[in-house]
């Protein structure tokens, strides 16, 4: 299985691709008038009887998977042909940007929570009645939220992106530990116990891989996670409306956690290898990742001992959701495509094949995890446990992108360890220009 290429999160946004959701909107919605007239098949239509599918995915990991969607729907279109354009996110990303407003877009897409700002624009079209009610049965709708706008079902939820544990089993036996750490200050202390230096002192083996580089708002995301498992939140709803809620005292607690392994102990520094790629080559003992991690350990590291736990309290979820973007003869074809893929059966064969976790409830994982284990951190979660994901806003992107560049910097400030004036002073900087881009949007919400 192919490692995917970008991340949730990841995305790095040129100055074009961040400009105001207002003037993106005014565009799309003009391209989508346009459209609205060009159209004029019913959804209904009669599918023909020869036709050629063509599925965008962001995710190169996923492209087996939809092949073998797209075979199992040739029984009831037998001439059916299937083109899988899967590509790395970042790309997928621009082509969704540069397409759908013309209405060039592939029959069937994946978005994650983007697709806020073409729900928005009115460029996606409602589903059928049956879509929705497909929907209504068979997911919770807290897994729906970022495939619906005003209230209304848009798209289909297929799997998603949520954080655990991975922890390699030798080196924590090696450093006389038992089993993960349990609350969020025990990370750093199991990092600085399984931290490996050689006889100048110079770091050999990070003991816990933070993620401190990188383009896009990745890096906001997983500050996020850690954010929310000291407590706190990095934005917060209040009647519909938004602001940032980081420049708080769990803030405060999250960032300091950073220093503390980077500045303070050197328990991990931005040189390393880092990540899947650092855990699989025994360069780290430890890292919060999504599942997808382990069919590239199953690839790269085979003999690699590990397992994975959940977080303390909770983690950043992100959905991928199925859409359709135009109407015509072949959104028929197209959305019995969506239904196929999201059959039990497929869905077992994503989480067993590529390691995503899908988001239909009602699943039994039970055989999946006799054959991975290290699964379980993901789909047998505490009662307890919370998944909250990004708000489905136009502007999301653009706050966490602008955050991650100077978390980046902040991460490996000197000046900044140890003084929580200095740190106090850096978020309420960072959240006064979130919420300046919320005020922009008019998602701003009152103290």
């Amino acid at each position: 299985m192919m490692k995917p290429v970008g991340r949730f999160g990841d995305m790095t946004l040129s100055e074009d691709s961040i400009r105001p959701a207002s003037s993106l909107r005014r565009s799309w919605r003009s391209a989508a008038l346009v459209l609205a007239l060009a159209v004029a098949v019913p959804v209904s239509a009669s599918p023909a009887s020869a036709e050629k599918l063509t599925i965008w995915s962001g995710w190169p990991d996923l492209a087996p998977f939809y092949k073998r969607v797209g075979d199992q729907l040739k029984s009831k279109y037998p001439d059916l042909e299937i083109s899988v354009e899967a590509i790395a996110l970042r790309e997928h990303e621009k082509r969704l940007a540069l397409s759908l407003p013309s209405g060039a877009a592939g029959d069937v897409i994946e978005m994650e929570v983007e697709a806020a700002r073409y729900l928005e624009a009115g460029v996606i079209p409602e589903p059928p009645a049956a879509i929705v009610d497909f929907v209504k049965a068979n997911y919770d709708m807290t897994r729906v939220k970022t495939a619906m706008y005003d209230g209304k079902i848009f798209g289909v939820p297929l799997f998603q992106g949520q954080g655990a544990l991975f922890y390699n089993t030798e080196l924590l036996a090696k450093a006389g530990l038992e089993g993960p750490p349990k609350t969020m200050a025990d990370y750093t202390v199991y990092a600085q116990k399984l931290a490996q230096r050689d006889a100048s002192g110079a770091l050999q083996v990070s003991g816990w891989s933070l993620r401190l580089s990188g383009g896009g708002s990745g890096i906001a995301e997983k500050y996020w996670t850690i954010l929310y498992n000291h407590g706190g939140t990095l934005l917060e709803e209040k009647g519909g409306k938004w602001r940032a809620a980081y420049a708080s005292e769990a803030g405060r607690t999250a960032l300091k956690q950073y220093l503390d392994n980077v500045v303070v102990y050197r328990t991990v520094t931005p040189e390393m290898k880092a990540d899947a790629e650092a855990f699989e080559l025994g360069q780290t003992a430890m890292f919060i990742r999504e599942s997808w991690v382990i069919g590239d350990v199953a690839k790269k590291a085979p003999n690699l001992k590990y397992a994975t736990a959940p977080l303390p309290k909770g983690t950043l979820m992100v959905p991928v959701d199925l859409y359709v973007p135009n109407k015509g003869p072949k959104s028929q074809i197209a959305w019995d495509f969506v239904q196929k893929a999201s059959e039990p059966e497929n869905l077992l064969w994503l989480l067993e094949n590529t390691a995503w976790v899908p988001n239909r409830k009602g699943l039994d994982y039970s055989a999946v995890l006799k054959k991975i284990p290290q699964l379980g951190a993901f789909v047998n979660v505490p009662a307890d446990h919370v998944f909250f994901t990004v708000p489905a806003i136009s502007p999301a992107s653009e706050i966490l992108t602008r955050l991650a560049a100077r978390l980046e910097k902040a991460f490996t400030d000197k000046s900044l360890a140890g003084n929580d004036v200095a740190i106090d002073a850096f978020l309420k900087s960072a959240a006064e220009e979130s919420d300046k881009i919320l005020a922009r949007e008019d998602l701003l919400a009152k103290p």
